[in-house]
């Protein structure tokens, strides 16, 4: 599907945006959707998110932006997109370079699919703040250039940046302003890189907050089988709590769509962030029948990876 096809349910366009249509969900009629495109641009919005900015996106009661840190990385990219699909949702990526450089294929099915492809930094580094000028550029250029390679066409790649671990400082934004870069942080967070969290407690802690807050930007990561496993419920859960989803673009033209890459044979995790998704279930017996488990390698709960 190319970016000026998106399928958005119930679509209000607010300012300059892609194109689309408006069309009822193909196959779920009683999807979440997308309700509103919203088009932003450094001009106007240097720095979003309530967590840790005075300024966040201009929502409407009950609307939720949906983000995904750190990825790609299969099968959950790939799970992960194939349920936003399914829900005709979009959201919006922050992609770390090395990341997309291993897996170019999932950056343009990103894109393609319809969703914003912004940026995380070349490697992840927790404590950017901390790091002398030279290696911040590194690792803010370093992580747009190879975002821009993978996906086949800068032109594709969102201004939006988020910094890793949320580790803000007043001179890192600085830098990130003078870079013409929109800087996101958050509004609200499931908690979804704790480890041993389960998808039920994601899907809590995420409506929990967002009631509490009204509306915002959603902060999950893509690359966590429990992510995966708690998106349907989430989705449903925002649905019947009566959410509507914003997708947010930069201002001016896109690309409809980018060359599709194939996907190489059993693509996996590299090794880097190993993830293993396994069914097992325990009868009274103590025997597996098929009970959701995984064992992940994460952070250090409570610290947003």
């Amino acid at each position: 599907m190319n970016k000026g096809k998106a399928v958005l349910c119930f679509l209000m366009v607010v300012g300059p945006s892609i194109p689309a249509h408006a069309a009822e969900c193909p196959g779920n009629s009683d999807a979440l959707g997308t309700s509103r495109v919203l088009a932003i641009g450094p001009d106007e919005f240097s720095h979003v998110g309530s967590m840790q900015y005075k300024q966040t996106l201009p929502l409407n009661d009950h609307e939720v932006v949906i983000t995904f840190d750190d990825g790609p990385l299969p099968p959950y990219t790939d799970i992960i997109l194939k349920i936003l699909a399914s829900y005709c949702v979009q959201a919006n990526y922050f992609l770390i370079g090395r990341m997309a450089q291993t897996y170019p294929y999932l950056v343009r099915r990103i894109y393609n699919e319809g969703h914003t492809v912004g940026t995380h930094t070349l490697d992840h580094p927790i404590a950017l703040k901390r790091l002398a000028v030279p290696k911040v550029q590194h690792e803010v250029d370093g992580g747009i250039a190879a975002v821009e390679e993978a996906i086949g066409d800068p032109k594709a790649v969102a201004p939006f940046f988020r910094i890793p671990s949320l580790a803000r400082s007043d001179a890192i934004d600085k830098f990130l302003a003078s870079h013409s870069l929109v800087t996101w942080s958050t509004d609200v967070v499931a908690d979804d890189w704790f480890r041993r969290i389960t998808p039920k407690q994601i899907v809590q802690r995420a409506m929990k907050r967002l009631d509490a807050n009204g509306r915002g930007i959603l902060l999950l990561h893509d690359i966590h089988p429990a992510t995966a496993l708690a998106l349907p419920s989430l989705l449903n859960g925002l649905k019947e709590h009566g959410y509507h989803v914003v997708h947010v673009v930069p201002t001016g033209e896109m690309p409809e769509s980018v060359p599709e890459l194939p996907a190489p044979p059993a693509a996996a995790a590299n090794g880097t962030w190993p993830r293993v998704l396994q069914t097992a279930e325990k009868t009274t017996a103590g025997k597996p029948t098929g009970m959701s488990h995984h064992r992940v390698k994460k952070p250090v709960a409570g610290k947003i990876h």
